[in-house]
């Protein structure tokens, strides 16, 4: 890409990775058919299809654009193995347990893979699940958990763990009794679960709040659900906008999902206009800088962390960034430093020094937002900016180079032989 270019012009945002995938893994929750819809066209939407396959279900893609819709036809029975070949591609596989264990009494899942930021642990996920009733192994690579019954109890997270409360939030709808989950994730993702699993036929209180409380029932069934908008891609775009000092209309878009995020940037003194279909973020003069701590929600996300330092390596003024969630995702100063932005880090702090531009140079994507954040460094640098291992980026972003030429900018995506 060549930076220079004020980005103009509308995009579209459409269902959030974060709660699609989940989404696609409680379809296993109830036979039958269960139709999504608002699911990107991203590659892990791909594989998590792939998943469900192998688990025995029937996925048939009922549309071709970006917002396509999904059918699961679901069998009596799904397969209980989720494979490593698939499951080191997404960390969100690891969603699959809690529908299996709850819909067959048993589940073998290989242990995850997905973004190099850090150490993610599954101690709440087992802790949780076995208090329930299930007895949990790690066996050549595999996590194995039995249940003859799941049974309703009393658990707190240590830690709003958005992964622990999904896997047992799916257990527990199928539970004998009442499960009260304490300190639970309160994200729209998994208010967006807990919607779909509602209109499956689930009984759950509290939703929206760090306490949830399910009763079990014996059985779900189908339903037709619309995934909750991403407000990640939707915030990478008002960053960028602020960043190019540029003008866009992110359509589709929540802007409540994003209060904290986008009083920051109307601190750095932009313009935000919340509409009913979205917002209008508008920027132009150069940035003031802003601190970051990333908190669980209603914080700052950490996935917006790498857009924000992009963002502030051209703002006026020193920013200290504080990461609270992702040890590793730091990796992506060392390669935001290749294009001359002044970050330091120390543990799980950095600071950062604006500049009134960066430089251009081949750089390399290590996960999903850290190769965002380098494009949008890219938009804002003299010169060209190469960013290698873009599959990180297809994994949560549609064509990211498409809607980027629709807002002016000069990019192009090369395939690179070897």
């Amino acid at each position: 890409m060549t930076g220079g270019a004020r980005l103009d012009g509308s995009v579209e945002v459409v269902g959030a990775k974060n709660s699609v995938l989940k989404l696609m893994a409680a379809a296993l929750l109830a036979s039958g058919e269960t139709l999504l819809g608002n699911l990107p066209a991203i590659s892990d939407v791909g594989i998590m299809h792939q998943l469900l396959e192998r688990l025995g279900c029937e996925v048939v893609e009922t549309d071709e654009d970006t917002t396509d819709r999904v059918r699961i036809i679901v069998p009596e029975r799904p397969r209980d193995e989720a494979p490593y070949e698939l499951v080191r591609k997404i960390r969100g596989s690891i969603c699959v347990l809690g529908p299996l264990l709850a819909r067959t009494g048993r589940a073998r899942v290989a242990l995850p893979g997905g973004d190099a930021i850090g150490s993610r642990p599954l101690d709440m996920h087992f802790a949780g699940l076995e208090r329930m009733g299930a007895e949990i192994s790690v066996e050549h690579g595999y996590i194995v958990a039995e249940a003859t019954e799941l049974r309703g109890a009393s658990i707190w997270l240590d830690f709003p763990s958005v992964g622990a409360t999904e896997n047992l939030l799916t257990a527990a709808v199928l539970a004998k009794g009442t499960t009260v989950i304490d300190n639970a994730a309160r994200e729209p993702e998994i208010v967006d679960l807990c919607r779909m699993l509602v209109s499956m036929g689930s009984t759950i209180e509290g939703i929206g709040t760090s306490t949830l409380q399910i009763t079990g029932v014996e059985a779900l069934h189908g339903t037709s659900h619309d995934a909750v908008a991403d407000r990640i891609v939707a915030g990478t775009w008002a960053m960028a906008a602020v960043a190019t000092r540029g003008d866009v209309l992110v359509r589709g878009a929540n802007a409540a999902h994003l209060e904290i995020a986008l009083d920051k940037l109307v601190r750095a003194g932009a313009d935000v206009d919340v509409r009913g279909d979205g917002f209008r973020i508008t920027m132009d003069r150069r940035p003031k800088s802003f601190d970051v701590v990333t908190l669980p929600y209603p914080g700052l996300a950490t996935d917006l962390q790498p857009q924000a330092i992009a963002l502030l390596s051209v703002a006026d003024g020193t920013a200290m960034i504080t990461e609270n969630l992702f040890e590793a995702r730091f990796m992506f100063c060392d390669e935001i430093a290749r294009m001359g932005a002044d970050v330091r880090t120390d543990g799980h702090h950095a600071v950062v020094r604006g500049k009134d531009r960066l430089s251009g140079a081949p750089v390399r994507a290590t996960d999903i937002r850290a190769g965002v954040g380098l494009v949008i460094a890219g938009l804002v640098a003299d010169g060209v900016t190469e960013v290698a291992e873009v599959h990180h980026i297809d994994r949560g972003y549609v064509r990211i180079e498409n809607s980027l030429r629709g807002l002016g900018a000069q990019v192009e995506r090369v395939d690179v032989e070897g």
